[in-house]
């Protein structure tokens, strides 16, 4: 069985029915109560910085594999005190580490985010083999970046195989709403509804490489289950800059009067500079993945799936 941390959550849900699909069992791991609609998933309620209680779950199950995507990041602000944050941070990192090495797991995976790569002087498609500089202008790439330099040590030291996932931008069923980083759930939420998007100006020229859910999912799954993977960091994405621009077109094409229409140009400070995006090249080659949803398409399900009754 793979258990997945924070598997009721957004990418943790499809990445459950991705690695269902593909013929594995799951045990999902949340802090909250809650059900999942198959009886191949077993939910165990656990708190991650219980290190007693996470390890309780390998009496229960055997499990052969961890896809780590819970928040070991001390985010939203105001959430916990900074220190506390921290700690909790890296506790929950470190205790997951402690699973895998006690129950000997053929992988462990661990979450990681585009946003390691800011601040990083290129333009083009951004390589898993880039320089990474050590600063960071926000808590979740700060704490990723010491997840992989920890996970690097600890691979080692431990004999583990551990993979991690730097995950472009995220959007569809389940997510976050409104989110942070980038317009596209706003802009789709707003055609469902029939309103105007809410939020911090918009501009069409704003773009990142967006991954809808399911294919970062089916990505997850693919490495999590590949035989033989050459390389301990992969770029999980489309592999292609998507702007807003793209995103409105997509959604007046299916709804053409949504109210969906941008300014052109680009935002000051806007994320995802002119012409960049991840190399999912490793991902390809060493799994076989290919996107699935282009934008059009991820526009299509994410509408009939909000139009059907859902919340997010």
């Amino acid at each position: 069985m793979i258990l997945i941390t924070g598997g009721l959550g957004f990418i943790g849900t499809h990445t459950a029915r991705a690695l269902l699909d593909l013929g594995e069992s799951c045990v999902l791991v949340q802090r909250r109560p809650g059900t999942f609609p198959d009886e191949r998933v077993v939910v165990e309620q656990a708190d991650l910085t219980d290190e007693a209680a996470l390890l309780a779950i390998g009496d229960k199950h055997k499990i052969t594999g961890i896809v780590h995507l819970a928040g070991s990041v001390p985010w939203p602000p105001g959430a916990c005190q900074p220190l506390d944050g921290a700690e909790k941070a890296v506790k929950s990192l470190l205790n997951v580490f402690k699973a895998a090495s006690a129950w000997q797991v053929g992988r462990l995976g661990l979450a990681s985010t585009i946003g390691v790569y800011g601040g990083v002087p290129t333009e083009g498609a951004l390589g898993e083999d880039v320089p990474l500089p050590m600063t960071a202008g926000h808590p979740i790439p700060a704490f990723k970046k010491i997840g992989e330099l920890l996970a690097g040590h600890l691979a080692g030291t431990l004999g583990l195989d551990v993979v991690t996932y730097r995950i472009a931008a995220i959007w569809g069923p389940l997510g976050h709403f409104p989110s942070p980083f980038f317009a596209a759930p706003q802009l789709v939420h707003a055609a469902a509804r029939g309103i105007t998007p809410a939020g911090a100006p918009m501009r069409a020229g704003d773009g990142i490489d967006m991954c809808y859910v399911k294919d970062c999912a089916r990505a997850i799954a693919l490495l999590q289950l590949g035989e033989r993977l050459r390389h301990r960091t992969y770029n999980v994405g489309s592999g292609r800059l998507t702007t807003n621009g793209e995103v409105s077109a997509a959604i007046k094409r299916l709804v053409p009067d949504a109210r969906v229409d941008l300014p052109e140009g680009r935002s000051p400070g806007a994320a995802g500079a002119p012409g960049v995006w991840l190399d999912i090249t490793r991902l390809r080659e060493d799994t076989g993945y290919e996107p699935a949803y282009d934008t059009d398409r991820g526009v299509a399900d994410y509408l009939a799936w909000l139009r059907a009754g859902n919340e997010r």
